[in-house]
This record gives C-alpha cells, sequence and structure tokens, in this order.
C-alpha cells in the first residue's frame, strides 16, 4: 500500500484456466532479465517448448522479460512468477503456463518496490 491508502494497478496475463496461482506466498528471490527453462510439466503440456529444455538466457527475446519475482510458500520455491514478458499484447489475457504475466515497465515498476519477503496474495 502507498502513502494515504493508495495502491498502483497493473494489468496482467495470468495462466490458462487450472494453471493460475492462488494464495499466499512471499516473494523468495528477485532476479533482472532472469534465465528461463520451462518445467517438465510445461514441456508435457506444451511439446513445442521442448526445444528449450536447456533453458533460454536472459535478454529481450527471454519469456520472463526484464525482471522476475520468485513466489515461495515455507521456504520452498513454488516455480510461479510475477515477470515481465516480450509479449506485451498477451496482458489481460489467459495464457500462461501459470505465472502472472506483467508489461516489462510495469515489472520493473514492481521489482524497485517489492522486496524479498514481501507478502503476496493473489486472488
Amino acid at each position: 500500500m502507498e502513502a494515504g491508502g493508495q495502491a498502483t494497478r497493473y494489468g496482467v496475463a495470468v495462466g490458462e484456466e487450472g494453471l493460475s496461482f492462488k494464495g499466499e506466498a512471499t516473494i523468495g528471490r528477485k532476479a533482472e532479465w532472469p534465465s528461463w527453462k520451462p518445467t517438465e510439466d510445461m514441456i508435457e503440456r506444451k511439446p513445442r517448448l521442448a526445444k528449450y529444455a536447456d533453458g533460454v538466457p536472459g535478454g529481450p527475446l527471454n519469456p520472463l522479460g526484464a525482471a522476475a519475482l520468485y513466489l515461495y510458500q515455507n521456504g520452498q520455491d513454488t516455480l510461479f512468477r510475477l515477470h515481465g514478458t516480450n509479449a506485451p499484447w498477451s496482458i489481460g489475457h489467459a495464457v500462461s503456463n501459470g505465472c502472472i504475466r506483467l508489461t516489462n515497465a510495469n515489472i520493473l515498476d514492481l521489482y524497485s518496490r517489492a522486496r524479498v519477503g514481501t507478502r503476496v496474495v493473489v486472488i
């Protein structure tokens, strides 16, 4: 929350039905221009992702975009992230593999505000 009880609202893209994170977590880690590697479950659901099985280095072509906030529960990585995107047209749609996607400008703003240990509630 910001001064005077105000809050910043960000447009997001969320996971396809059944794949979205819901509940409470904390930011366990932060990274700028993070690398990305699809999980085995992601590859199973979308075999076209197998070509990225060795990972994608951070940069403008990486699906995590400019920054990522890693969601943890009980000290364990949930494998869900708040992250940027190189596909800003996807904001407002159910398109991801479960993460919460923001424009790169918005994730960089949130990244600058949120600290490791910050509580995150997704409803």
